[in-house]
């Protein structure tokens, strides 16, 4: 099954850093992870500061960064998050959104999203203020391609708990006002979605009038809940079947840059085999491709302590073990897991909601 398959890196704690996203994008382009949307919730200057300018060091590395991407054949991405800029859309908030999409466009953003997630929504005009601001960025952005996240951008009630009940009909307004060329964002039945199934997305293409842009958050591990974890299983519950009702898939990998390298293989080995695809098998390939097969071999056989019963609930002992078993490798992939037990990616409650 042909699909887009790409990489967004959209989490929340200690973003990654210029090398290692390089490296990312050198190691899955041969793979088939086209296209990089660089959204980590840690660029103030895309978030709660998407105003102000990027520092010029700052700005000189996302260029340079979009050059790596185009070099390796890979689509450079930016979200863009303005904060509830809904609620008024303004001359300032226009100058500033200006501003803001003239730098994206000398950077060379061929992939622009506009962010409206993790925002109040509880307001009944939602989908038309959405879609006149994307209407007005696509009529000045140099782009190729224009996507947008909504508010509301899964069917999981925590949405409506956290940033107020979703008006009626929100999906549809939005998908009727909003001109077809604009793809949007869709997480799945949650949040993060435990599988996809062709149903549900014809469901969704029929309500948004368009096949969805999938952000799918495995093997994120981001916030106080999954951050004592490591997600390094295989890909399961996406069938090959659900390409044919995307427009893309969008991976939101982990905090650990290499360890995300396990699953994001295993998602690709599962399009290109289809019906055929097993995932053991494809875990224990991905592994020995990303570490080693010796210290691939190793994870496999710590899979359930590091991703089912997690750091808070390994006691001291196991920990100073694995520590040790790891601490023996010379492997960025080993320094991963020795830096995870050392509690360097915990990430509290306070980090999130300052983001």
């Amino acid at each position: 099954m042909t699909i887009e398959l790409g990489l967004i890196e959209g989490y929340y704690g200690r973003p990654w850093t210029w090398a290692e996203r390089a490296e990312q994008v050198r190691f899955l382009a041969p793979h088939g992870y086209g296209f990089y949307l660089y959204a980590p919730k840690a660029d103030a200057f895309l978030r709660r500061r998407w105003m102000e300018n990027h520092p010029a060091a700052e700005a000189a590395a996302l260029a340079a960064f979009a050059r790596s991407c185009a070099a390796a054949g890979v689509r450079f991405g930016v979200g863009l998050s303005p904060y509830e800029i809904y609620k008024r859309f303004d001359e300032d908030d226009r100058a500033a959104l200006a501003r803001k999409l003239d730098f994206l466009d000398s950077i060379g953003v061929r992939d622009l999203a506009i962010l409206f997630d993790d925002m109040r929504g509880d307001q009944p005009d939602l989908a038309r203020a959405q879609a006149d601001i994307l209407h007005w960025v696509k009529d000045r952005t140099q782009a190729d391609r224009l996507i947008v996240c909504p508010t509301y951008y899964s069917d999981d009630p925590v949405l409506d708990r956290v940033f107020g009940r979703r008006p009626e009909g929100v999906l549809e307004t939005f998908g009727a006002l909003l001109d077809p060329s604009i793809e949007i964002v869709w997480t799945g039945e949650e949040v993060c979605s435990r599988e996809y199934s062709p149903g549900h997305l014809e469901r969704v293409a029929g309500q948004l009038r368009r096949k969805p842009f999938l952000w799918d958050n495995y093997p994120v591990n981001d916030g106080p809940r999954m951050s004592p974890f490591l997600h390094l299983r295989a890909f399961t519950g996406r069938p090959a079947s659900i390409g044919a009702h995307l427009a893309a898939h969008g991976v939101n990998p982990a905090l650990q840059p290499v360890l995300s390298r396990i699953p994001a293989l295993t998602l690709a080995e599962s399009y290109r085999l289809g019906e055929a695809y097993q995932y053991g098998a494809a875990l224990t390939a991905a592994a020995a491709a990303v570490l080693g097969p010796e210290l691939g071999r190793m994870v496999q056989g710590h899979l359930s302590a590091l991703q089912d019963v997690g750091l808070e609930h390994l006691d001291p002992e196991a920990v100073a073990r694995l520590r040790a078993r790891y601490a023996a490798f010379d492997h960025p992939g080993a320094r991963e897991i020795v830096a995870w037990l050392d509690g360097a990616y915990r990430i509290t409650r306070e980090e999130m909601e300052a983001s």
